[in-house]
């Protein structure tokens, strides 16, 4: 009697690894215990897993495909051993029994990327204390002082990369004659005018982290503050970083004087580390606008990772009407 024909796999082009799997993987790779457990903790753009054995916790994170190159993680993971070696708390790379640092895993839409991180200490607090923002903005001067004028073999946040190909993908989910998109092009270009018209002598660069915000940082019962989640580390002004920060409080902090103290705070402690310039301190609100250009560009760019139901026609203009045009009106 013949053999049936194996169905060939319907292809994919984006899967939710199994945590059982994982486990199982992590286990052999890292010579890790027998009862060390995984559970998927969220998918996106990449996927994280929190690895638990009876020594420690980990998080595992796998890359998407076709996110990031090998080249690119290895300089994310390059970094982040450079500020933990100079007193930064971050969460950094782990190697497996064999020192290997970036997992290829054979996942059904092709080969992904997956490395181990250390967990950072403490948990996420949406909001903090004037004191804690106050270190937050030392801890980030303290990067900024010694990634300063180093580049990396990613990304540079250029207006181009910010705005124009931002709106690109954006542009594939709005309707072209809805005032939501209306703005988004009328105003592009008076974005970009500002930024390409700066006085580049008094923007300092270097590397940036480009994602800091409370999503993204762990604050302990001693109030020890600890940053992870440098998936958009790349290059440019460093003040982008100040930006994205103070975009992200005006988000979640809703009262006007406890938000104007808890950034008066940040900026205090920033700059007991390292100037701002005036220059800087006039393009942070504009770069704060495009940097919300560019991470919806990201979210319709990155389709594949996230559910219909939330990346729709109703969300983009809520999120541009609300938060962008809101926050350009503020900037201005």
């Amino acid at each position: 009697m013949s053999l049936q024909a194996e169905k060939p796999v319907f292809p994919v082009i984006s899967s939710i690894l199994s945590p059982v799997s994982i486990a199982l993987f992590v286990r052999e790779k890292y010579t890790l215990p027998a009862d060390t457990s995984c559970q998927l903790l969220k998918t996106g753009i990449n996927h994280t897993y929190r690895i638990n054995s009876p020594q420690a916790s980990f998080i595992f994170r796998v890359y998407s495909y076709g996110w990031r190159s090998e080249e690119e993680i290895f300089e994310e993971l390059k970094l982040l051993q450079y500020l933990k070696e100079h007193g930064i708390a971050v969460s950094y790379a782990i190697a497996d029994s064999t020192g290997t640092l970036i997992q290829v895993i054979d996942a059904p839409e092709g080969q992904r990327f997956a490395v181990l991180f250390t967990c950072a200490k403490g948990k996420k607090i949406l909001n903090y204390s004037t004191s804690t923002h106050f270190d937050i903005g030392k801890m980030m001067a303290r990067m900024h002082q010694l990634t300063k004028n180093s580049v990396q073999n990613r990304t540079t946040y250029t207006p181009d990369v910010l705005l124009n190909r931002s709106l690109e993908n954006i542009g594939k989910f709005l309707p072209a004659d809805s005032s939501e998109w209306q703005f988004l092009v009328e105003t592009r270009p008076l974005l970009e005018e500002k930024l390409l018209t700066a006085d580049k002598a008094l923007l300092r660069t270097g590397i940036v982290h480009l994602d800091i915000w409370f999503d993204n940082l762990n604050i302990s019962d001693d109030n020890e503050v600890a940053l992870f989640d440098f998936d958009f580390c790349g290059n440019g002004w460093l003040c982008l970083d100040i930006a994205y920060y103070i975009m992200q409080l005006h988000s979640t902090e809703k009262d006007d004087n406890e938000r104007n103290e808890k950034i008066e705070a940040f900026y205090n402690g920033y700059k007991t580390i390292e100037a701002i310039t005036a220059e800087e301190v006039r393009i942070i609100p504009t770069l704060g606008v495009c940097l919300y250009y560019f991470y919806l560009g990201i979210q319709c760019a990155r389709f594949d990772n996230w559910s219909n139901t939330f990346l729709n026609e109703v969300y983009l203009k809520r999120f541009i009407t609300v938060l962008i045009k809101g926050y350009y009106e503020k900037s201005k």
